[in-house]
């Protein structure tokens, strides 16, 4: 299976206009010899064990949910670790591809996953994802005759590239005809530019800025109203369960005991203070918060696990693999890496 057929298919299963703004997503290094897919190797972090690994078992692409290459850098140099690493991959004839916000906002991602260790509910999105695609803004406006409302919609649409621009025509008055047009943001300077070239259009012209709609299910973080409360011990043990892990760090909110009822959690891959503040909720479940981000949390009463960063997101992995083999043919083999860990382990 060629590159460009596996990246086609890693698009229509998690979209990566679903990432954040400020992520670097997708191919991130593409080997210069064109071969088949045949070896997948999926892991939560690229390090120098990991490369060995995918080297070991002369794989193809590397899927790395966390970006290796992040930063703009000037060059490419072998003291800096991560540039070694992608200088590795393209010897070796391996691709890079990171997906990271776009798993972590997609519905039935990562936050999904990791807010369903600790059983079934009502799940609603923390921070909602908004249809980037979507246009953007509204240009109302008059023509004076059938003859010149053809001449301005076809060259709107030549602003939009070539695509139909959507527009609505209201019925004809004394004043002439008046028109709605939908367009992009890219499209907009170049749209409102042709109208001012006409007269009519160019005197009663206005712009209207739209909302974006929303994508339901998709985006950052997740709150889970639970169908059946649990106590903290017991989402203790689930969630060392789900994310497999011998040790978690906890932090009782004010006035709460290890007894307490759990009805509400909210919940964050990696280091999601900033997703969960404000969240109401009797637990928050993060991989990391800094000391007074919890004590923050600690004295509104919520209760607060921490798994480290990785250890929230690494057993999704499992979970992407069963996916994507179901949809790849035989002839491409994906597998979780084994060398991949979180950095911090308990002593």
């Amino acid at each position: 299976m060629e590159l460009k057929e596996v990246l086609e298919l890693l698009e229509q299963l998690v979209p990566l206009s679903l990432a954040e703004s400020w992520d670097n997503v997708g191919l991130l290094v593409e080997p210069s010899r064109s071969h088949p897919v045949r070896a997948i190797l999926l892991t939560n972090d690229l390090t120098d064990a990991v490369m060995k690994e995918a080297e070991t078992i002369s794989c193809d692409l590397i899927i790395s949910y966390h970006p290796p290459l992040f930063r703009p850098i000037k060059r490419l140099v072998q003291k800096d670790w991560k540039q070694r690493l992608a200088i590795q991959a393209v010897e070796a004839g391996i691709a890079i591809f990171s997906p990271h916000t776009s798993w972590d906002n997609v519905k039935g991602g990562v936050n999904d996953w990791l807010v369903g260790g600790l059983g079934s509910g009502q799940v609603s999105v923390l921070s909602q994802a908004l249809d980037v695609a979507s246009h953007s803004h509204k240009l109302e406006f008059m023509v004076r005759s059938a003859e010149e409302l053809n001449a301005v919609i076809e060259e709107l649409n030549a602003c939009d590239g070539g695509t139909a621009l959507q527009h609505s025509i209201s019925r004809p008055d004394s004043s002439g005809i008046h028109v709605s047009v939908i367009c992009s943001d890219l499209s907009l300077t170049p749209s409102v530019q042709t109208l001012l070239r006409h007269t009519s259009p160019s005197q009663s012209l206005s712009i209207l800025k739209l909302e974006k709609p929303p994508l339901l299910g998709h985006g950052q973080g997740r709150v889970c109203v639970l169908d059946q409360p649990i106590t903290v011990v017991e989402a203790i043990q689930k969630m060392k369960s789900h994310l497999s892990l011998s040790h978690i760090r906890l932090a009782l909110g004010l006035g709460q005991t290890l007894e307490s009822s759990v009805c509400t959690v909210a919940a964050c891959a990696g280091s999601g203070a900033s997703v969960l503040n404000g969240a109401k909720a009797n637990l928050y479940i993060t991989g990391e918060m800094s000391h007074h981000e919890v004590l923050d949390a600690v004295a509104k009463g919520t209760s607060v696990i921490l798994t480290d960063h990785s250890n929230s997101e690494r057993g999704f992995l499992g979970v992407i693999r069963e996916r994507l083999a179901v949809r790849l043919p035989d002839s491409v083999t994906v597998m979780v890496s084994k060398a991949d860990r979180d950095p911090l382990e308990v002593v």
